[in-house]
């Protein structure tokens, strides 16, 4: 998550900690980039891809990536930092009720896990898979892609840590950001003493008074595919952000979110009672291997899923618009170290408004 800056300035604001990491990250900064606060009816969303093959077409073959080794054990869950939330989630929170003793277990809920084409009460409105071109790093988004996609913060904008460290871990696409093989590539490590990550956005057309990077939605199905090298201390937390930058009140949306040395969850931020809270959806995988993550976002329903099966559902979701930042960056508390580098790699990223 993040804070709101003003002008570019990150200030540091006393606030109540749960997770030292549900710190929110810049929300005026992307104004700089224009996102919009403004959606345009369905009818109106043409579909914005470089897709190449035809909406009813399967997904391409994904690229050859070097896989990291897999851990020998399964990833331990993440732990808070060093305190509980401040207030204690609800009892069932991010997850279903125990069944009783003898019942049999429930159905797993499943989703499409395609890249292409409208779904049963969705319509597609924005899709990716970086087949335009390659692009070096400090390039992105260049001529091939700036016209579906932001760069996001500038070099030098303190990530949620560095809203506390007086700027020692930030954003910086230039250093950070290239498309290689058919994939977006973060190239996340430290340099000259500066740990150094990105959020870039995806621009989905609207009838918004904002330039077209803007991608506010009320109410979105918002599906990835990716990976990553096994980072310790360097984390993704790819959110919805309210267009309103009011938050907890406004809520957010995370996912997929964790440590890149840890398990992928997902979390829903809440306002209770003027403070933060969440409900938080654990899996049981790591991010060294290629997975589908969707969240779908309607009225009174957050769910997530993992390569199509259901996580868990929350009733706690927002009711303003909000806008998508792929927000990679350094973790909260004296990590990672100098040394740790690697990457976190987007095969592709499809976006749905309500049918």
């Amino acid at each position: 998550m993040r804070t709101p800056v003003d002008r570019g300035r990150v200030p540091i604001r006393s606030r109540r900690l749960h997770f030292f990491r549900f710190l929110p990250v810049p929300a005026v900064v992307l104004a700089l980039a224009g996102c919009g606060s403004v959606t345009a009816p369905v009818a109106e969303r043409p579909l914005f891809t470089s897709v190449s093959a035809s909406p009813n077409s399967q997904p391409a073959t994904p690229p050859a990536t070097p896989a990291a080794t897999p851990p020998a054990a399964a990833p331990a869950a993440p732990a808070p930092a060093a305190s509980a939330p401040p207030a204690a989630a609800e009892p069932g929170a991010g997850s279903a009720p125990p069944a009783g003793a003898g019942a049999a277990p429930g159905p797993v809920r499943t989703t499409d896990v395609s890249m292409t084409g409208d779904l049963p009460g969705w319509k597609q409105v924005f899709v990716e898979d970086f087949s335009a071109g390659d692009v070096p790093v400090g390039g992105f988004p260049g001529p091939l892609y700036s016209s579906r996609w932001s760069a996001g913060y500038k070099d030098g904008t303190p990530d949620t840590a560095g809203q506390k460290n007086g700027g020692k871990t930030g954003y910086y696409p230039s250093k950070v950001l290239s498309v290689r093989n058919g994939t977006l590539d973060w190239y996340l490590h430290t340099e000259n003493g500066i740990i150094m990550g990105a959020a870039p956005t995806p621009k989905i057309p609207n009838a918004s008074s904002n330039p077209p990077r803007a991608n506010s939605l009320l109410y979105g199905r918002y599906s990835v595919r990716y990976r990553a090298d096994a980072i310790p201390g360097f984390k993704t937390a790819w959110l919805l952000w309210p267009d309103s930058g009011v938050w907890p009140r406004d809520g957010e949306v995370d996912f997929p979110e964790g440590d890149l040395a840890k398990i992928i969850y997902g979390a829903v931020h809440y306002d209770r009672n003027g403070a933060d809270a969440f409900e938080k959806f654990d899996s049981d995988q790591s991010v060294t291997s290629w997975h589908v993550a969707t969240m779908e976002w309607s009225p009174g329903r957050v769910e997530f899923f993992l390569d199509g099966r259901s996580l868990g559902v929350s009733n706690k979701a927002p009711t303003t618009p909000m806008h998508l930042i792929l927000q990679t960056e350094s973790c909260l508390t004296g990590c990672p170290a100098p040394t740790a580098q690697g990457h976190v790699s987007l095969d592709w990223i499809s976006i749905w408004v309500p049918a």
